[in-house]
């Protein structure tokens, strides 16, 4: 039934008489599906090998790029979680991948990085929620990434008591597009929260749209100089594109990411600059990456508030950056 939803999926656009059909399944899986059928399990370097294999076919955030990787997303201080349905015990429907460390993650590249040492866990006082994928289209639109949170936090909280900060580390997929677009349209109203004379001034122009282009097409994560010009700009219209650009019908943030986790009643916490320094992360965000900040005494009053009103909870931190200037 999955398989065959996913089937209609891919050709409903061009066959709307489809939508019949897609609604009735949608319909089914879904009760199907409910959250009371689903099993959490946690997966380890000792879990079957087929299984192993899935979750590297199925990583959709952070690829993973040998066995060696993904034996680190399995060392002693990370942990990873998936719910399971009954009738298919061997296909995780949808996991999540979780760092314990010190403190709230600004760098994926440090998460990820092979060569590190793991540290004990029992002394970890942050949970970083790194990647979450989906891995049957078939359930499009079946949501259980928010409660697998949820699930998973309180079950460390259990494991581990010295927790204290329960956060992600997600990528923005659609602000480099967003920004590009309206650089090309020079958008009026585009620099209102920042003014880039710091970068004008160093590239000789008074031309923000042209000069902001120009240096996003250059090789900047690795320029000092230039990147520091860069990040009070970019992290301002990071804030902006996150916080303000909303969706004309619904309306909620354009960006998919910050919709999922808002409408799960976390907080826009903290902005991070150069978080994702992969040719991936600087293509669809500039290599800006963002932490949404689960507490977890305040997740149903901001979901309450978010559906309700469309309230978007944030930090002091990002609400000052929708106030800055440059």
């Amino acid at each position: 039934m999955v398989d065959l939803r996913a089937d209609v999926l891919r050709y409903v656009r061009a066959s709307p008489e489809l939508e019949v059909l897609d609604d009735e399944l949608y319909g089914l899986l879904g009760s199907w599906f409910d959250l009371g059928n689903l099993e959490l399990r946690r997966l380890s370097w000792n879990s079957p090998a087929s299984l192993l294999e899935k979750l590297i076919t199925y990583e959709a955030v952070h690829e993973i790029r040998s066995w060696g990787d993904l034996r680190k997303r399995m060392s002693a201080d990370r942990r990873c979680y998936a719910f399971f349905h009954p009738r298919m015990p061997d296909e995780p429907l949808v996991f999540v991948e979780v760092a314990l460390v010190q403190e709230m993650a600004a760098s994926v590249q440090v998460l990820l990085d092979e060569s590190a040492p793991a540290t004990d866990p029992r002394q970890a006082t942050a949970a970083i929620f790194y990647s979450i994928s989906s891995t049957q289209n078939g359930l499009r639109g079946v949501s259980f990434g928010g409660f697998l949170i949820k699930r998973v936090a309180e079950q460390l909280i259990t494991d581990f008591p010295r927790l204290r900060t329960f956060a992600t580390l997600s990528p923005i997929p659609g602000f480099r597009k967003w920004l590009d677009r309206r650089l090309h349209d020079r958008v009026a109203d585009l620099f209102s929260a920042c003014e880039p004379k710091t970068l004008t001034e160093f590239a000789g122009s008074n031309n923000p749209h042209a000069v902001l282009a120009a240096a996003l097409g250059r090789d900047f994560a690795t320029d000092d100089l230039l990147a520091a010009r860069l990040e009070p700009i970019l992290t301002t219209l990071c804030a902006r594109y996150l916080a303000q650009e909303m969706d004309d019908e619904t309306p909620r943030p354009i960006d998919p990411v910050a919709r999922f986790h808002l409408g799960n009643g976390a907080q826009l916490e903290r902005i991070n600059w150069l978080a994702d320094r992969s040719t991936r992360g600087l293509k669809q965000s500039a290599g800006l990456m963002v932490n949404y900040l689960y507490r977890l005494e305040d997740i149903e009053g901001n979901r309450e508030a978010y559906e309700r009103e469309g309230k978007i909870v944030m930090s002091r931190g990002v609400r000052k950056l929708l106030k800055a200037k440059d």
